[in-house]
């Protein structure tokens, strides 16, 4: 089935690195002094360079990405051009828990940190979804947003499920795509399930593209210093109260 895949996304190419790595904003990053990240399906590993190449220009020089993807032809492929001592590729299917955590935490262990500074998923939502179903969807963006500060993601719209059915219906069925319903409405679904169940917050999205997908920049929302403030003084108010 990998093949086949392989063959269709080949053979329908969305767009170039540089189209992509254009529409990233160059004014949502912090400052890292050591910046960490992931590519999710990285495919053959061209879009995960130029990434690492901008993240290096306008995150922090120090930055180590690695980049995994279900097909180890495409791994081999991206292991055999890339010339990065800071870029990594590996096979991994990220629904498989085990490979997923043993990989991921070898990985954040060896840059001494406990999350990635940002995660990146474009056009891969869909393979997951339809060969994972709904709540194989979910998994997946919860796990992803678990572990990063910031997540960047192009879902790809419903018509491109329908497209990618039919084109490979010969070879493969999907037996789950049937039963799903997100359908339609999947990008809102995925973006819905992000800010309500994964506690992040959308910073940014872009126009549609030429390619009729948009990116979506979110980032874990935490605790602001207006809201701290007030837990404090609740906290002290509490404490001062139970002494009197």
């Amino acid at each position: 089935m990998v093949n086949e895949i392989l063959q269709f996304k080949n053979g329908n190419p969305v767009s170039s690195p540089e189209e992509r790595i254009d529409l990233l904003p160059k004014t949502i990053w912090k400052n890292n002094k050591k910046c960490v990240a992931l590519d999710i399906g990285c495919n053959a590993g061209n879009l995960t360079q130029s990434l690492h190449v901008f993240l290096k220009n306008n995150v922090s020089e120090d930055c180590s990405l690695l980049g995994v993807d279900i097909d180890p032809i495409l791994i081999r492929r991206a292991n055999e051009a890339n010339t990065s001592d800071n870029v990594y590729f590996q096979c991994l299917d990220f629904m498989d828990q085990n490979n997923r955590e043993t990989i991921i935490k070898n990985y954040l262990l060896l840059n001494n940190t406990d999350i990635f500074s940002v995660v990146f998923c474009f056009s891969t939502t869909m393979w997951i979804h339809l060969n994972n179903g709904d709540m194989g969807l979910k998994t997946f963006l919860k796990e992803a947003a678990l572990i990063s500060d910031m997540l960047i993601i192009e879902p790809q719209p419903w018509k491109c499920y329908k497209a990618a059915v039919k084109r490979l219906k010969k070879v493969f069925r999907f037996p789950l795509f049937s039963e799903l319903k997100i359908r339609e409405n999947v990008e809102d679904e995925i973006e819905k399930f992000l800010i309500d169940e994964c506690n992040m917050v959308k910073i940014a999205v872009t126009n549609r593209t030429k390619w009729d997908r948009k990116i979506i920049f979110f980032e874990k929302l935490l605790v602001t210093s207006t809201l701290s403030a007030i837990l404090c003084k609740k906290i002290n108010f509490e404490v001062a109260d139970s002494d009197s």
